[in-house]
């Protein structure tokens, strides 16, 4: 479900100007957009801002990309309520998510780390498509999120969320930030939301969300002091998530490991210590040195019907980086090292999968930029992984400016990573299916490394359409694998097969955007995606499993003139199209348990009317799913949950139906 992200910043230059003679003033307001490109950034990477995260209900990371093109939000099983995001046609496992540059979801927290960021701690999310910079690691294939969260020297003295919606989620959100020092500031922020009410509105005797219950802290501290040229952070994180979700009547004090009714628990407690610290040499402000530390501990204990599945990972993760120039400041590097400590105590079943990963890199970044109309980043690093061997990963970005508001860019890269085939894949277990793994004797559950390369070439064009500002855009991503941990679902409907690819698997992205300013303060946002995501199984060549191959998105946005005290309206309107989509392989099932092979195709509507009364109070309302489309049958088997055909991870469309929801926000300046 999408939900709100409180970061609301009035972005206005104000500039006064004073006549001699009357010396009444003017003012000049700029108006900052909430979705930013730039057009002398090397990397294709859209900037989304505070402002634009205001505009939908997402109450945290999983939902904040809902008015935004390049990321497709999708749901991940029936049961859970969990969203999942994919770019260029691949699952998140296969970006890069950093928290200001740091990995962040990873490992165990693949299938639920995006939920444990609440929207309003983040001031901005950074997405870059095709291969990401070296110097954040060798994992990236798809792409890369960064999320920067509000920082304490910058911050208000106090923000207050409250959100409620007909899905029977609550939500509280608060901020306090405190100047200690001349140098330091200091940010508490407290979030806790609830589903407190049992809702089948299908009428399947499930659970259409989890009951939930979720605390998160996060203390954050900086120091800066520019006269020296340094600056640091130090965070302190604490999380714990519980949810609860299965059949209407299940109690997990009574029915927990028995065959009386299905449920499922997933309890996960994570506590998160990182520091940064950066020194910007006095002399030469082109030369800088950053150290990165980050300590997390992420433990997950669940069962899914009479499946168990625990995962804990402590981890640490350092990197040095130094930055200068080559003769000039058109040349310029990034230089260091890198070292990863992964320890995994995984238990699937009564099978053990516990393991040891850590790796050490070493890597250099050269950029060229002319300052004008060409620039390039050509990157490359070593590592050395007590699992993956020895390797080195190339990466290679070019911008070129071929005439005024037009650019051109092209990236390439290689990206090697271990899949975490369980954590990965957790949906799967909420269904009857056997999990098997046909070994090849490599070192990560008996699989190898997967590896593939990304390729990519995009233009963007600003012009001017009847007056008002316009601009187009397009861009084509090839992901070619050659290697890769194939989740087959095609071979039974009674059977997952995890193994490595024999054979072919590329996933093709074409993108079409049209953005036009229709009148003052109007925007329409539109674009056109084409998946061809495609992978040789055991049975034959498939199209990619609950993927569209066919995606339109509409946003449209309006605002009225700010008023006194900073009154005024603002609405927003989005419009997805999904084209049908290949489904799981059931033609073994019994007739009322099979699916046909593609699903229809449907649309969905969001809406959002936001009222401020004055620069510190403002109140919306809002829903989704407003033509209350819902899947058919979402989950096979449900009057037998377990029975040989029950499966609940089959979704490609939502559950709950149309959902409305209310909030405020009151802050303290």
């Amino acid at each position: 479900m999408q939900k709100i992200i409180t970061l609301f910043v009035m972005i206005f230059l104000s500039i006064p100007v004073f006549s001699q003679e009357n010396l009444q003033e003017v003012k000049v307001v700029q108006k900052r957009k909430g979705i930013q490109k730039s057009f002398t950034v090397t990397g294709n990477t859209t900037l989304i801002t505070s402002k634009e995260l205001l505009k939908a209900a997402c109450c945290n990371l999983a939902e904040s990309f809902e008015t935004n093109p390049s990321i497709d939000v999708n749901f991940s099983d029936a049961l859970t309520g969990t969203k999942q995001i994919k770019m260029l046609g691949l699952t998140s496992p296969y970006l890069m998510i950093t928290e200001e540059n740091v990995p962040s979801v990873r490992g165990a927290s693949q299938a639920y780390g995006l939920s444990f960021t609440p929207g309003t701690w983040v001031e901005s999310i950074q997405i870059t498509k095709g291969a990401g910079s070296v110097v954040n690691g060798y994992e990236s294939i798809s792409g890369q999120i960064n999320t920067e969260l509000l920082k304490p020297l910058n911050d208000i003295p106090f923000f207050l969320n409250v959100y409620g919606s007909t899905d029977s989620r609550f939500e509280l959100n608060t901020h306090f930030n405190t100047k200690l020092s001349d140098k330091w500031s200091s940010s508490l922020f407290l979030h806790g939301n609830a589903r407190v009410a049992k809702l089948d509105m299908n009428d399947d005797g499930f659970l259409d969300n989890p009951l939930a219950k979720q605390i998160n802290i996060l203390n954050r501290y900086q120091y800066y002091n520019a006269e020296k040229g340094w600056v640091s952070f130090i965070n302190f994180r604490y999380m714990n998530d519980k949810k609860q979700t299965g059949e209407l009547n299940f109690n997990p004090e009574i029915d927990k490991g028995t065959t009386n009714y299905w449920g499922s628990e997933i309890n996960t407690e994570r506590l998160d210590v990182s520091t940064k610290i950066g020194y910007v040499f006095k002399d030469m402000p082109y030369q800088s040195i950053g150290f990165q530390n980050a300590f997390n501990s992420h433990d997950q204990q669940s069962y899914f019907g009479l499946n168990q599945y625990n995962i804990k990972q402590s981890s640490y993760y350092s990197n040095l980086i130094f930055n200068s120039i080559i003769n000039n400041t058109m040349n310029k590097f990034a230089a260091g090292l890198n070292f990863t400590y992964d320890k995994y105590q995984e238990f699937v079943s009564v099978n053990d999968y516990s393991r040891i990963d850590n790796s050490v890199g070493a890597f250099f970044e050269y950029t060229y930029d002319n300052a004008d109309n060409f620039s390039v980043i050509l990157g490359g690093r070593i590592d050395n992984h007590n699992r993956l061997g020895t390797f080195l990963t190339p990466r290679l970005h070019v911008r070129y400016n071929p005439w005024e508001k037009g650019v051109l860019r092209f990236s390439a890269g290689r990206g090697k990573r271990s899949a975490n085939i369980f954590a990965e894949n957790q949906p799967l277990f909420v269904s009857s299916r056997t999990f098997d793994i046909l070994d090849t004797n490599g070192k990560i559950y008996g699989l190898n490394p997967e590896i593939a390369w990304n390729y990519g070439l995009s233009f963007a064009q600003k012009f001017s359409l009847f007056g008002k500002s316009a601009d187009v855009g397009i861009d084509f991503y090839r992901t070619d694998f050659k290697n890769q941990a194939v989740v087959d679902v095609m071979q039974s409907p009674q059977q997952v097969l995890f193994y490595n690819l024999n054979g072919k698997s590329v996933a093709n992205s074409l993108q079409l955007e049209f953005n036009y300013e229709i009148f003052s303060h109007f925007n329409l946002r539109s674009a056109y995606k084409f998946y061809d995501v495609r992978t040789d199984y055991i049975s034959g060549n498939y199209q990619k499993p609950l993927q569209a191959k066919h995606r339109f998105f509409g946003n449209l946005e309006y605002e009225t003139h700010i008023g006194e005290n900073g009154k005024q309206w603002k609405f927003d309107y989005t419009f997805n199209w999904i084209g049908q989509q290949q489904l799981p392989n059931t033609a073994s099932n019994p007739i009322d348990d099979r699916l046909p092979e593609f699903s229809k195709s449907y649309s969905l509507m969001n809406a959002q009317i936001t009222k401020t009364f004055s620069s510190t109070f403002e109140v919306y309302i809002g829903g989704e799913n407003i033509g209350n489309y819902t899947q058919e049958k979402a989950i096979l088997g449900s009057e037998n949950p377990f029975g040989s055909t029950f499966d609940a991870s089959i979704v490609y469309a939502p559950v709950f139906g149309q959902m409305y929801y209310a909030g405020l926000r009151f802050k303290i300046k």
